[in-house]
């Protein structure tokens, strides 16, 4: 399969591109619905506090339990797929495609100038909410945009707060494109927001040079008194559908916001036979085109990025690591309810009253009157299979641990049996793969993506100079340094190495340590660099911002403490030759 255009059919015609693309939004969001309603599914069970917000609550029980093992999991998820990402503060590297690109200057502006701005733009916060996705839809999305932020201080002066690129979370449900292309990459896109008027009115001040954004307020309010006009049988029927989560059009025009459905890729009219390649399009209120211009990024493509956890064949939607472990939920809830249930009845069970029996309180020494032939009996229960229940319950809580791929060694749970250390290492890489694989693939797949679109960005916008800190790596001492177009413009690509490093270091020093202990290290040792492996050892635990390591630095300070012991030694002899007073 190759690229997949959007065909504009002759019924609609060129004039209509607005709603053309209105009724492909309309008709691949509602082809998804069962996704949707698979996605909600999950949803309510992860922040389900009982089962009454679950499909258990068709269960005829008397407890409403739920055991959040489907929230556990996705907490551990997320805690170490962010801890692999970002283990320290040293996650990125440039890799220059050219000799004069791979200086230490162009390095160093490159790497600090986008350390600063993923810092100071909230980078890691809105890489945590694609995570959670990642996690809970199996999907992220996520685009890139340059911002020029500005506030007002106490002189009335316009004062920069953030100038820079920022990566957007863009929520998979706010976002369709055809799952047939062989890459995302070559699909059109879809991508759907929602903006109040006041909101569009402060960015169209914000943004002069849109005038887009201004056409789509006017288009809007003239729109709107048009509308008073008509019937609300009248609008529907111009509409022909219902715009989602405002009832029918009539009612959306009264409300006080504005739906965007913004365009990115290739159109061709199957009219005219003409092809339009890398159009960006904004559609207000499914009706009416306010802007199109072809791409802005230097990339070629459409700034947006995707991700799936568990891929499909021939189809680009992915699977989330949570979605079929939602039976397994359904059935802990399901025993844990049932158990409760039958405790119950086996502490409070049910009564056999025969004959005449006066009416009296079921409680510990409570007085039962009853005639000569009157009796009151209890159901008793067996409940020996409670026990079963319970271990059956672990036993799903563990399956669900490993078919999610968490890293269950990392939580602290360690399986029985005294290990070497090595064998808990090896053990450990073992389990670990399926999440190291996950983790690796939204490194590659988004975050380097995102990243390198955030430096293009910046390329593009950057008209004046910025001014970051960077750490002199030999002296340790802190630069400001002033950054220009010029500073960051070179071939190459950046790296985030958090995953891959996470990875790696563990089985790098538990190799070393083992060889260490080994007749072979003996052998090669006159051959191994000391300086070089401390500068592993600081790679690896990440300690240089600590500047613990330094060549020979112990030589000089037990020459300097040697040096004072000498002094101090020569000060007391001197002062035990005075003579008393």
């Amino acid at each position: 399969m190759s690229k997949k255009p959007l065909d504009i059919d002759s019924v609609f015609g060129r004039d209509n591109l607005a709603k053309y693309i209105a009724h492909t939004w309309f008709r691949y969001n509602s082809q998804r619905q069962a996704k949707i309603e698979l996605w909600k599914e999950v949803r309510n069970y992860v922040f389900a506090t009982d089962t009454t917000t679950t499909t258990n609550k068709s269960l005829p029980w008397k407890n409403s339990t739920t055991l959040p093992k489907l929230c556990q999991i996705r907490d551990n998820l997320h805690s170490n797929y962010i801890s692999a990402l970002f283990p320290n503060d040293d996650w990125l590297r440039w890799e220059a495609y050219s000799q004069k690109d791979a200086t230490k200057t162009k390095s160093t502006a490159i790497e600090a100038y986008m350390s600063n701005k993923t810092r100071e733009s909230h980078f890691r916060t809105e890489i945590s909410k694609l995570v959670y996705d990642y996690i809970d839809y199996g999907n992220s999305f996520a685009t890139v945009d340059y911002e020029n932020n500005y506030i007002t201080n106490t002189a009335n002066e316009r004062v920069p707060d953030y100038i820079g690129p920022v990566v957007k979370r863009i929520s998979p449900l706010d976002i369709v494109f055809n799952p047939l292309a062989s890459t995302f990459k070559d699909s059109f896109k879809i991508v759907r927001s929602l903006k109040n008027k006041g909101e569009l009115y402060r960015m169209a001040e914000e943004q002069p040079d849109n005038a887009w954004l201004q056409k789509a307020l006017l288009q809007r309010d003239k729109f709107c008194k048009h509308a008073a006009a008509y019937g609300i049988e009248d609008t529907d029927k111009a509409e022909g559908f219902q715009v989602d989560g405002f009832g029918n059009y009539s009612e959306y025009l009264q409300s006080d916001y504005v739906e965007f459905l913004e365009f990115y890729g290739d159109i061709f009219n199957t009219e005219t036979n003409t092809l339009e390649k890398g159009q960006k399009v904004v559609i207000v209120d499914r009706m009416w085109m306010v802007h199109k211009e072809g791409f802005k990024s230097w990339l070629g493509h459409a700034p947006i990025y995707h991700v799936g956890w568990r891929t499909r064949p021939d189809n680009l939607w992915a699977m989330g690591p949570l979605e079929n472990l939602v039976g397994m939920q359904y059935r802990i809830d399901h025993l844990e309810n049932l158990k409760a249930d039958a405790m119950d009845l086996a502490v409070l069970p049910p009564l056999v009253i025969k004959g005449e029996v006066e009416e009296f309180v079921y409680a510990p020494n409570a007085e039962i009157h009853i005639d000569e032939n009157g009796e009151v009996t209890e159901l008793a229960r067996n409940v020996q299979w409670v026990i079963q229940a319970d271990n059956a319950i672990q036993m799903l809580e563990q399956r669900m641990e490993q078919y999610a791929g968490a890293p269950r060694e990392a939580m602290g749970i360690r399986t029985p049996g005294e290990k070497t250390m090595y064998e808990v290492q090896r053990l450990e890489n073992a389990a670990g793969r399926i999440f190291q694989e996950k983790i690796n693939t939204f490194e590659i797949e988004l975050l380097e993506r995102v990243l390198n679109a955030m430096l293009e960005v910046a390329k593009r916008n950057l008209d004046q100079t910025d001014i970051v800190r960077v750490i002199d790596d030999d002296l340790g001492v802190t630069e400001f340094i002033q950054i220009t177009r010029d500073d960051i413009t070179a071939s190459g690509k950046l790296r985030p190495i958090g995953a891959r490093h996470f990875g790696a270091q563990a089985q790098l020093v538990q190799n070393l340590t083992t060889l260490s202990n080994t007749p072979i290290w003996q052998q090669i040792g006159v051959h191994i660099s000391s300086k070089k492996l401390a500068e592993l050892v600081e790679d690896v635990m990440g300690l240089g911002k600590y500047t613990l390591f330094s060549p020979n630095v112990a030589v000089f300070e037990q020459q300097e403490t040697a040096r004072l012991s000498n002094q101090a030694t020569e000060d007391l002899a001197a002062e035990q030759a005075v003579p008393p007073q």
